[in-house]
């Protein structure tokens, strides 16, 4: 298959994570310091509206399956985009409750719909196993380029960070509009499946015993990850005192995850992706080992924690929807599967913003104020524990999960 189709159909992952990182990683800064909200509430709404919409997406998914119409999905999705992220992005400066609420919930809503389809989508068109790896790691690329612009734009569009966010948005609506045709032009619809998806329910992703491991270890996983994420720039500002240098840090991230990512696609074709997945996890924890004991004057050692913790990104990116489309090909029920597997996602980031936040408040972390030790055993100590904890589980879990690793001939 022509290298342009993959090409075409990865280009929506780019708005998509164009999209996400300032719903992720900036947004909660941006209330606390902008609307003034306090982070404890701030991190309340995000844990209820995300478990929420965590809940809704396996509905959300077995709908999509039921009508299996992945591009006018596509399309259904824009105007839930873009409309939550007006109101996230572009708050005013007396944004309530109420306002972030409903920004969340719009925007979500289009998240979902917009990601379980263009993800099932993505295990469903390809012929072979070849053909789903090489979409999901184009897939996972476009995102990576979206997570460099929206990590690196922000503070060139502004100095401020409220404006930087509304005119990244600006860039965002037309990129997601342009990409989501030449996807919807370039790339054919699913082969229509016969019998996989016969007497399928909301819960038949759950029948797999592998299915169910597979997202247990994605989901300790990603605690692992989203507990950084949500406290980064404030380990930065308060901890490092180098709140100027906090996009190029998370720059430095996501690039190095963008260059690492062929390695890694490449490696797992040698190794498999299981193996290729565990090397990761390692150099992630090995990497990430310092951030508790760093303090003022440690910005450069931070920079090479980027870079190395980047690098393991890249694996974490890839590997698991591999596996995960190796299941669907073996299984069907695609949209069904990738609403469970985006609910788990949704529901790890849930827990890292409803524990971290209110946790680091808990021990009298106040930003710009007190408390950035706390913060520190906060950010670093946390990640490291979840992320040997999955990989003790992906090391316990490799027998079941081989098939996967196998391809859908297995």
């Amino acid at each position: 298959m022509h290298t342009a189709r993959y090409i075409a159909y990865a280009l929506p992952g780019l708005p998509l994570a164009l999209f996400a990182l300032p719903l992720y990683v900036h947004m909660p800064k941006l209330y606390a310091e902008h609307a003034g909200l306090p982070l404890a509430l701030i991190g309340g709404a995000l844990l209820g509206v995300r478990c929420l919409d965590a809940l809704c997406d396996p509905l959300l998914g077995r709908w999509c399956d039921r009508h299996r119409r992945r591009k006018p999905m596509l399309l259904l999705a824009l105007p839930f985009l873009i409309s939550g992220g007006f109101m996230l992005l572009q708050p005013p400066s007396d944004a309530s409750l109420p306002w972030l609420l409903c920004g969340l919930l719009l925007a979500y809503a289009g998240y979902a719909l917009a990601q379980i389809n263009h993800q099932a989508w993505g295990a469903e068109f390809p012929p072979d196993d070849g053909g789903r790896l090489r979409a999901t790691a184009w897939r996972e690329g476009a995102a990576l380029l979206g997570v460099l612009l929206a990590a690196g734009l922000p503070n060139v569009l502004a100095d401020d960070l409220a404006q930087g966010l509304a005119r990244l948005l600006w860039l965002f609506v037309p990129v997601l509009c342009i990409a989501t045709f030449i996807a919807l032009a370039g790339v054919p619809s699913p082969a229509a499946r016969s019998d996989a998806d016969d007497g399928a329910t909301f819960f038949s992703p759950w029948r797999s015993a592998s299915f169910r491991r597979l997202v247990l270890i994605y989901g300790i996983n990603g605690v692992a990850a989203a507990v950084p994420a949500t406290l980064v720039l404030f380990y930065v500002a308060d901890v490092l005192h180098a709140g100027a240098r906090s996009g190029a840090f998370l720059l430095a991230y996501f690039c190095a995850g963008a260059l690492a990512l062929p390695f890694w696609a490449a490696l797992a074709g040698r190794i498999g992706r299981l193996a290729t997945w565990r090397w990761a996890m390692l150099l992630a924890i090995t990497s990430f080992a310092a951030t508790p004991f760093l303090s003022s004057g440690d910005a450069a050692i931070f920079a090479v924690v980027c870079v190395l913790s980047g690098i393991a990104l890249g694996a974490d990116l890839a590997m698991p929807p591999a596996l995960l489309a190796e299941h669907v090909a073996q299984h069907g029920q695609a949209a069904t599967s990738y609403g469970w597997w985006t609910a788990a996602t949704k529901l790890t980031l849930a827990l890292a913003a409803g524990i971290a936040l209110p946790l680091v408040s808990a021990f009298g972390y106040v930003p710009e104020q007190g408390g950035a030790a706390a913060l520190a055993w906060v950010y670093g100590a946390t990640p490291l524990l979840l992320k040997a904890l999955a990989l003790w589980a992906l090391l316990s879990a490799q027998t079941l999960l081989q098939p996967l690793d196998q391809g859908a001939s297995a």
